[in-house]
């Protein structure tokens, strides 16, 4: 894999040509919708097919991943353009390998709202470990509120991916209760009623483990959020479920701040089999304008999560998404509008844009001015900020990653990451 910035002056053409692959490889490999226009600054990303095979009339995904003693799953990974078992015709190149030594295996999990579009959801999957379906919602009694799930879950198992259940304490107007986990974590019965409903849903709908989110819960409800983790653990665990929790970018075991206090790094560490850090998220709808995961910043997340938890419990997350910020940034006023990776970069092309890279952060950006005559930065992810976040992972030897989220296709992600790493399946 080649990670290739364009600079002026440069088309595909000229670029497939600088690395012998064809820019019909390149274009679909990375989805471009108008290859005749690229923006200098924007990142390509190059695979360099090892052996490939010509499809016959006769072939199916399976009969060449029998052939090649491979498997479909990793065919789908190193040919985006297939994007379902059973799209290939005669005369397709299949490339069987590519060029490059791979790191190892890495676990990744991606998260998904039930309404993800289903097409989205295939292409990604071969990608994925587990696919973390949110949120199933609580009620004061420990009843669940269920969502629409049944579909998302058997497309995943016929693709080898584990489906995770979360339970979260965000409310339908989207924020998290500290209220609601107040009750749930104070009241032993209201827990095993919680515990058991989702014990009952986790073997009906054929889950594989669950994953919990309760965010800016209480300081003084600390210990009993860890001993809640404790339990339910212990319950799942007993009837072979897995349990994820999620936590606060902290920095320091006294770190002050709603978000950051009950969240007890190595009590919730030990007690969880797995933990996600939410390590994103600097840069947000309502903040001054800057990366959504800075490297500098994660890097002081993990420095200081090494400390507390097990190494090989801890997945890194990684934003899927950017914001376009206003300038100005005035707190309590200014709003910043979510973008896609891929909606970032054509959103450069349309405004005349070049994009730039800011070496601290790690994050590509770009400046614009709107007809109103407002200065606008754009913040988002490339192939090279995925990278720099993967390297993390490896550095640290971490199991794997959590996608925030994979609502919205993002190609170069995928191709740098399993570029880079052998994806682990359970299933």
């Amino acid at each position: 894999m080649i990670i290739h910035v364009v600079q002026p002056g440069e088309s595909i053409y000229t670029i497939a040509r600088t690395y012998g692959v064809s820019p019909q490889k390149i274009i679909i490999d990375n989805e471009i919708e108008n290859p005749n226009i690229v923006v200098p600054g924007q990142t390509i990303v190059i695979l360099q097919p090892d052996q490939v095979h010509v499809v016959q009339p006769s072939d199916t995904l399976e009969s060449i991943a029998k052939q090649y003693n491979t498997t479909t799953v990793k065919l789908l990974q190193n040919n985006p353009f297939i994007g379902f078992a059973n799209a290939i015709f005669p005369g397709d190149q299949v490339t069987i390998t590519t060029k490059g030594q791979k790191r190892g295996p890495i676990f990744v999990n991606g998260y998904a709202y039930p309404n993800i579009d289903r097409d989205v959801l295939m292409k990604t999957l071969p990608y994925l470990t587990y696919l973390t379906l949110f949120t199933y919602g609580i009620t004061n009694e420990g009843e669940l509120i269920d969502i629409e799930d049944e579909e998302l879950i058997k497309i995943a198992r016929d693709y080898g991916v584990a489906p995770l259940m979360l339970i979260s304490t965000l409310t339908e107007e989207g924020t998290f209760s500290n209220e609601l986990a107040h009750v749930i974590l104070n009241n032993e019965n209201i827990q095993n009623n919680l515990i058991e409903n989702v014990l009952k849903t986790l073997k009906e709908k054929q889950y594989y483990g669950l994953d919990i989110d309760f965010e800016y819960v209480l300081p003084e409800d600390r210990e009993a959020f860890a001993n809640f983790i404790k339990k339910i653990t212990t319950r799942l665990n007993a009837e072979g479920f897995q349990v994820f929790t999620a936590l606060a970018p902290k920095i320091s075991s006294t770190q002050e701040g709603l978000l950051y206090e009950a969240h007890d790094y190595p009590v919730i560490g030990d007690a969880s089999n797995k933990v996600l850090l939410m390590t994103y998220e600097w840069g947000y709808t309502y903040g001054p304008a800057m990366a959504v995961a800075p490297i500098d910043r994660v890097r002081e997340v993990l420095d200081y999560a090494v400390t507390e938890i097990d190494r090989d419990k801890i997945y890194m997350g990684i934003p899927n998404y950017g914001y376009d910020f206003i300038m100005p940034f005035v707190q309590g006023v200014s709003k910043a509008d979510s973008v896609s990776n891929v909606e970032a970069v054509k959103l450069a092309s349309t405004v005349g844009a070049n994009i730039q890279y800011d070496e601290v952060s790690k994050a590509p950006f770009f400046i614009y001015y709107d007809n109103q005559g407002r200065q606008h930065r754009v913040w988002f992810e490339d192939a090279r900020s995925i990278q720099e976040k993967l390297n993390l992972i490896t550095e640290y030897d971490f199991e794997g990653t959590g996608i925030w989220n994979v609502m919205r296709y993002f190609p170069q992600n995928w191709l740098v990451l399993s570029s880079l790493y052998d994806i682990a399946k359970l299933l």
